[in-house]
């Protein structure tokens, strides 16, 4: 039983609907039944862990996110992210976070990853964490190569929510899974390979997702047309925020 879980995901319905918006999946049949595996989820907006549990739902199975660990110290949310048996990540020591998703794969559970880490500016895949394939590599388990379109219309880094009534197609595609053998250089070849199939599902993605209007050139990468950064120019502002944060920390 999963009551505050199953009840989020009946709350985030009501908001979907009451937003107009229209989900494609494709790959659903891709998601296990039972047994662990690692969702692999590229990142443009901050609503992608939840487009990305309802890929789960036809196979009648719930994803258990890594996410940062101070949303758990928030009064609403924290309570939430724990009854749903997420997984907090601490970005300076990841060796819990590490041990604790590999413990729930092992357990049978699917685990939600961004192998970017972070939401990327340019819409473009950023460099992937070897974490992701490292931890499937651990447990025994496939990873499943997830990707979404249209997320970052909702709400994104950068640019203001539009939480309202919508009507944005979000397109989701789940890949046939894969597995990682053992050892370093299998590991390696598993990333270049996660990351090479997300580019051809997000790129078909983009090529059958509805003309954006000109208002909103700002949400497509500059390899459309668009008026994102580049990833490198996006690279850099990542960086700078970064370095101020870190700057601004107290000693």
């Amino acid at each position: 039983m999963e009551p505050v879980y199953i009840t989020v995901i009946g709350a985030a319905r009501v908001l979907f609907a009451a937003q107009g918006l229209k989900f494609r999946i494709r790959g659903a049949e891709n998601v296990p039944r039972s047994g662990g595996a690692v969702f692999a989820i590229n990142h443009t907006g901050y609503m992608d862990f939840t487009y990305a549990g309802l890929a789960a739902r036809p196979a009648g199975r719930l994803v258990r996110f890594m996410a940062k660990e101070s949303i758990w110290r928030n009064k609403v949310a924290g309570p939430l992210m724990r009854g749903m048996k997420h997984i907090p990540v601490d970005r300076e020591a990841g060796a819990t976070s590490f041990r604790a998703a590999v413990d729930a794969l092992k357990a049978g559970e699917i685990v939600g990853v961004f192998p970017e880490a972070t939401i990327s500016r340019s819409f473009e895949l950023k460099d992937f964490k070897s974490g992701t394939v490292r931890m499937a590599q651990a447990a025994g388990v496939p990873v499943l190569p997830v990707t979404i379109w249209g997320s970052q219309r909702v709400w994104t880094k950068g640019h203001p929510k539009r939480m309202g009534r919508t009507n944005v197609p979000i397109f989701i595609t789940i890949g046939e899974p894969i597995a990682v053998g053992k050892g370093s250089a299998a590991a390696e070849e598993a990333n270049a390979l996660l990351r090479e199939r997300m580019t051809a599902q997000l790129h078909a993605d983009q090529d059958a997702y509805p003309q954006l209007p000109p208002s909103e050139r700002h949400f497509l990468p500059a390899r459309l047309g668009g008026t994102a950064p580049t990833l490198e120019e996006a690279n850099a502002l990542d960086e700078d925020e970064v370095r101020r944060r870190r700057g601004a920390a107290p000693a």
